[in-house]
């Protein structure tokens, strides 16, 4: 099923139904500031093998986290740096993907690695919308792993049929790849380049500016 989410803020009819599936254990198409994807409750036990399985993504490719804001991704980490924090505060929301230490107790299910997280707070309001009634969700781009992902609700459907119960359709989402920082250390360094320059990052990490 499609559903029309269009607008800033977003109806709220899309985004309750959006969240019932989550809550459900099922599967959800999402737009986001790059490109559209595939979500899931990493809390609802089952939901994120069903995520998996449907992208044909090892287990090792751990499943990034989208949140709502700084304080809904403080909350699924530990020990986050101060320069962390300054990015998320001068990026977010943005295509700007942080890996930080995971909270000990954190019961998500994200694939193999529990000592870390992946979070990002993406700069669309459907995401934004889901994440402050939900919480945090699992996504991964709408694509088989290592095939070119979606850009549109339709192309959604063609990928995966049924196996995703609902779409949301904010209209075509063609942006690049966030950007992935990892902030577990000392230092920040690049896992993989996208949307925002690494150069970019790291002066702004520098001195904590806007």
């Amino acid at each position: 099923m499609i559903l029309t989410a269009l607008g800033d803020p977003p109806p709220d009819i899309p985004i309750e139904a959006a969240a019932r599936v989550l809550g459900e254990g099922g599967i959800v198409g999402i737009p986001t500031d790059t490109v559209y994807g595939v979500a899931a409750d990493p809390f609802h036990s089952g939901a994120s093998d069903r995520l998996f399985s449907l992208k044909r993504r090892p287990r090792s490719f751990e499943l990034p986290v989208l949140v709502a804001d700084v304080d809904q991704a403080l909350s699924l980490a530990v020990a986050v740096p101060d320069v962390a924090r300054a990015l998320m505060r001068r990026w977010w929301p943005g295509a700007l993907t942080l890996v930080v230490p995971r909270r000990p107790d954190l019961v998500a299910d994200l694939g193999e690695e529990d000592a870390t997280i992946g979070l990002r707070c993406a700069d669309h309001p459907v995401p934004l919308a889901l994440c402050r009634m939900f919480g945090p969700i699992a996504v991964t781009s709408a694509n088989r792993h290592g095939d070119p992902p979606a850009t549109s609700a339709e192309e959604v459907v063609a990928a995966f049929g049924p196996s995703v119960e609902l779409v949301l359709d904010a209209g075509p989402c063609r942006g690049e790849a966030s950007t992935v920082v990892d902030c577990t250390g000392m230092e920040p360094h690049l896992l993989r380049a996208g949307a925002l320059s690494w150069e970019r990052i790291r002066a702004s990490g520098d001195d904590g500016s806007r």
